[in-house]
């Protein structure tokens, strides 16, 4: 089996909402945070990270100036290291899953990020998340580690992969 279990596929698959539903069903201790959409009016303003403790922050959005830019959107580097990145080293230290949802181009700015990432790979944590599709050097290190499995989540599919993850998590 493998120690982390990776989602990957289009937006809007629900990639985030079978980690979500997976750990929910899951009775070992997870930790560290998952993205979701900050949406107004209907449309997709940005994105925020939720830690699995309940802490939240803004990671991207179009109305504000951050340095950092990724499509439309503007990052928010110093949120992510503050927020998600602890979360994961908390989750390392004391839980059996880390959540990193999710593994993509706005989180890989981030080097503190990156650096946990690969902590909680070299643990003895199981790691599960979502990883961007497209490719990414760092991205793809880590979808093409031994250590990893990846499932590439469609509309079609979304069920067996979550029945997949579930069942992952619960060995």
């Amino acid at each position: 089996m493998s120690q982390a279990l990776l989602l990957t596929g289009a937006p809007g698959t629900g990639k985030t909402t079978i980690v979500r539903e997976a750990i929910s069903a899951s009775k070992a201790k997870a930790g560290g945070f998952y993205t979701q959409e900050i949406r107004q009016g209907g449309v997709r303003q940005g994105f925020e990270i939720v830690t699995l403790d309940g802490s939240r922050t803004v990671l991207a959005h179009v109305d504000i100036r951050w340095l950092q830019r990724v499509g439309k959107y503007r990052v928010d580097v110093a949120s992510l290291d503050r927020v998600a990145v602890p979360a994961m080293r908390r989750a390392i230290r004391e839980c059996d899953i880390v959540v990193a949802d999710e593994i993509g181009k706005m989180e890989l700015l981030s080097p503190a990020f990156r650096e946990v990432l690969l902590e909680a790979m070299n643990s003895t944590k199981r790691l599960i998340g979502t990883v961007m599709l497209q490719p990414h050097p760092f991205a793809d290190q880590i979808k093409h580690d031994s250590r990893v499995e990846v499932l590439l989540v469609s509309k079609a599919n979304r069920d067996q992969v979550l029945d997949k993850a579930t069942n992952w998590l619960r060995v």
